[in-house]
């Protein structure tokens, strides 16, 4: 079964927005866990500027689904993971001024302090993932260095289908199709994630080396509709329908 881990970021973005406590992102997590989310994503920024200490805190605690750790590769970062011990810790690049996270993380460019950096977490057992487009090379490097998991960028699949742009998004698809099938036959678990809707996430789903989806805002965002258990619902049935080959 394809496995569906739900970003509850946003939930947290909302209540900066006030400075208040509501909506807390540990609600949110639980009511994913009931609905059938099989784990939690939470990317603590250096910035703060949505997931805070406190919520990886009570989420390492409270969850009883895998919790995937998000951060940069920095040292504050691993110290935090080192004292949680999440399930996952998924490594992705981080800038200030972006608005959420653009790409993947160039390892060739950065491959021996990135093989140095995810050693000390995978001997504390968490499972390390490494958050990369589909570039043959960033695929190679990734197993190259122990990575247990390589992470594929669908934003731009995603851009590209919202743009119109169909020539260029199938290009992309079937890009990600191949990384995919390189991942695996070098032995890393593959998932994918990054703006994935109801509408986009079928020919994603239907790739079948793909493990687990990762997805977050726009979940958040229909669930100010539809409440978060039945969107929640709702893109599990579209995986489910992709991965069984009848369309959604």
């Amino acid at each position: 079964m394809l496995r569906l881990g739900v970003n509850i970021d946003h939930v947290a973005t909302v209540r900066n927005a006030r400075g208040s406590p509501w909506p807390d992102p540990l609600r949110a997590a639980l009511l994913a866990e009931e609905a059938g989310a099989d784990g939690i994503t939470a990317h603590l920024r250096e910035d703060r500027r949505h997931i805070s200490d406190d919520d990886i805190a009570r989420l390492a605690e409270a969850l009883r689904v895998p919790l995937n750790f998000e951060m940069a590769a920095t040292a504050e970062m691993q110290a935090i993971a080192l004292r949680h011990r999440p399930h996952a810790v998924c490594i992705v690049p981080e800038k200030r001024e972006e608005r959420t996270t653009e790409g993947g993380l160039d390892i060739v460019a950065d491959e021996s302090r990135l093989a140095d950096f995810i050693a000390p977490l995978r001997e504390a057992g968490s499972r390390v993932s490494l958050f990369i487009g589909h570039d043959p090379r960033q695929i190679d490097a990734a197993a190259r260095i122990g990575a247990a998991v390589v992470e594929l960028h669908t934003g731009s699949y995603c851009d590209l289908d919202t743009e119109g742009r169909h020539a260029a998004r199938d290009a992309e698809l079937a890009g990600l199709a191949d990384g995919a099938r390189l991942a695996a036959s070098l032995g890393l678990e593959v998932h994918a994630g990054h703006g994935l809707t109801f509408d986009t996430v079928g020919p994603i789903a239907a790739i079948p080396e793909l493990a687990e989806l990762n997805i977050g805002h726009f979940l958040i965002s229909e669930s100010i509709f539809t409440g978060l258990g039945p969107a929640i619902r709702e893109m599990r049935r579209c995986m489910e329908l992709a991965r069984r080959g009848t369309g959604s």
